[in-house]
This record gives C-alpha cells, structure tokens and sequence, in this order.
C-alpha cells in the first residue's frame, strides 16, 4: 500500500471495539485487552497527526459501560487515571489538545481533577486535536444540550425561535469542533452505539473485522483509502 495521503478527512472518529476479545482469544483477563487498546490509542495520535488529521475523536467509555462487572469498571477506572496522567505530559511534549467530551461529574473528584487540569494545559496546544468521550451517550450528549437551550429560554437570554442547528451545536460536548468526516468501528460490529449521534449525520462510516488491540497505521491507511474513493454527492444525484 502506497504510503500517500492525497487528502486525509480533517476529523476521524473512531469507536474502539474488541479489547475484550482480543483479550480472550489470548486466554488472558479482559483487563489486559483495555491495557493493549490504551496503548494503541497513543499510537494512533501519532500516525493520524503524521497523515494529516487535525482531528481525532475515539469513544473510550460510555453511558452504557457502567452496566459491565464492577471488577471491570474498576479496572477500567484505575487504567484512565493512569492513562490521564500520561497524557498530560503526552500532550505537552507533542503541543497536543486534549478535550474530554461526555458528562464527567459521574467519574470520582480525582479524574475529574484530571481532566480539567488535562484540558487547561493542553489548551493552547496547536497540533492534533485529541476528543476522548468518557462517560458518553449521544442521547445524553443531546438531552444536556436541550436542557441549557431550555434554561436560555427561562433566563430570558433567547427565545424558543432563537434555536437553530447551530445555537444547539453549541450547546454540545462538541461545540467548536467540526463534525466527523470519518467514523472507524473495529471489531466487525456494524452500528454507532450511542455515539454522536448529532455529529454523525453526513458522515462516511468505515466498518473492519480487525479488533482494536491489532489496529494500526496500515488499517488507519486503509480507512483513509476507502474515505477519498467515496463519491459524496451530499444529495445530488
């Protein structure tokens, strides 16, 4: 495969699916499959800043998950918070921007702590623009959004006819960054699962069997690929 970009999308999204399997085929603790996907999520900053993406959005932990076994989700805690601390300084030593997207007052003080501290440092970093949804849910994403357009509306700030696709844009987790131009799901699982569900409206969707553990370069290539051989008439015929 050609190690050409001719145009890379400005904003990838991925859904990371598999650690569990990868894990299991390996007949190891599905802990080590997350261990192995956190590690591959630092690579890939890396490889879709090098083919031009300014953009890169990956779904870690959503609303749903909480719903896994408690040994699972502690396990799963204990691994972003050494994962945050990390990317402090990943972020500062690559003049990346970090962004959390998703409700994070459900997360303990000391992630939270985390993740502002993440975030204000990373701010004014110029280089890839790095969104980890934790604790996400599209309809949750959505439901909060409407909540501050309501509470606008009572305070007298806007009027009910003030509501446009763009003012409720920025009332999401996402305000500020353009919408996806790509959406990646390993694993071979065909759906979006709740995740960005405003976002992912004119999106071009690119499915692999590949679970996210063995995700790289060469399968980001391969998604990128597919993506430019797209013919997106948006609506024409």
């Amino acid at each position: 495969m050609s190690d050409t970009i001719k145009k890379a999308p400005a904003h990838v999204a991925i859904i990371l699916d598999g650690n569990g399997r990868w894990a299991k085929k390996r007949h190891l603790p599905r802990n080590a499959g997350h261990m192995q996907g956190s590690k591959v999520v630092e690579q890939i900053c890396e490889d879709a800043h090098n083919l031009g993406i300014k953009y890169l959005t990956v779904y870690a932990f959503s609303t749903e998950n909480w719903k896994r076994p408690k040994d699972e989700v502690d396990a799963l805690m204990k691994l972003l918070d050494r994962y945050l601390k990390n990317c402090i300084e990943r972020s500062s030593k690559n003049n990346m921007r970090v962004r959390v997207l998703g409700d994070i007052s459900a997360l303990n003080q000391k992630l939270q702590d985390k993740i502002v501290e993440l975030e204000e440092k990373s701010k004014g970093n110029t280089g890839l623009n790095f969104q980890v949804a934790l604790n996400y849910g599209g309809r949750d994403e959505m439901l909060r959004a409407i909540r501050k357009c309501a509470a606008d509306c009572v305070d007298g700030r806007i009027t009910p006819g003030d509501i446009d696709e763009a003012y409720f844009d920025g009332r999401l987790d996402t305000a500020g960054i353009p919408d996806p131009d790509l959406l990646i799901r390993t694993s071979g699982e065909q759906r979006i699962s709740n995740f960005l569900l405003w976002q992912l409206a004119y999106t071009e969707f690119y499915f692999t069997d590949v679970l996210w553990p063995d995700f790289n370069k060469k399968e980001l290539k391969k998604a990128i690929e597919y993506y430019e051989n797209r013919d997106r008439r948006f609506g024409g015929v």
